[in-house]
């Protein structure tokens, strides 16, 4: 698995045609190939290693407020409303950034999530 570190030194380099690599080896490939001394490193191999980085993807049904007091008073069967209406599409969130919505779905005896609206992937690179 790929480390956060060796993720973010990818991402700058995919992200800026890595500046430095090019400078140091005027005249070698373009950016987008680097010269190694067993192999060349393209930024299709880099964004393979991109693709095996692990997030987090969660589901946000709604969110309620209340104060200490009422939530030290909460015991099975309480029942606390949340600020989304029922049927209303659900937040689908990935390492704490809102990438699209979406609705419940079976899957099996499993629940899962169907995509109806995606944001832009500027959108999405953005807030990741």
């Amino acid at each position: 698995m790929v480390d956060e570190t060796e993720a973010d030194g990818a991402i700058a380099e995919i992200e800026q045609g890595n500046p430095q690599a090019e400078n140091e080896n005027a005249g070698q490939p373009a950016s987008g190939v680097e010269e190694t001394s067993n192999s060349r490193v393209t930024s299709a191999d880099k964004l393979n290693m991109l693709q095996s980085i692990e997030v987090q993807l969660a589901v946000e049904v709604g969110r309620a407020k209340m104060t200490i007091k009422d939530l030290l008073l909460l015991n099975e069967g309480s029942v606390i409303e949340l600020d989304r209406m029922a049927g209303d599409p659900l937040e689908i969130i990935v390492n704490g950034a809102s990438i699209a919505k979406g609705e419940i779905v079976m899957v099996g005896d499993k629940f899962g999530i169907r995509f109806v609206d995606i944001s832009e992937p500027e959108k999405i690179a953005q807030s990741l």
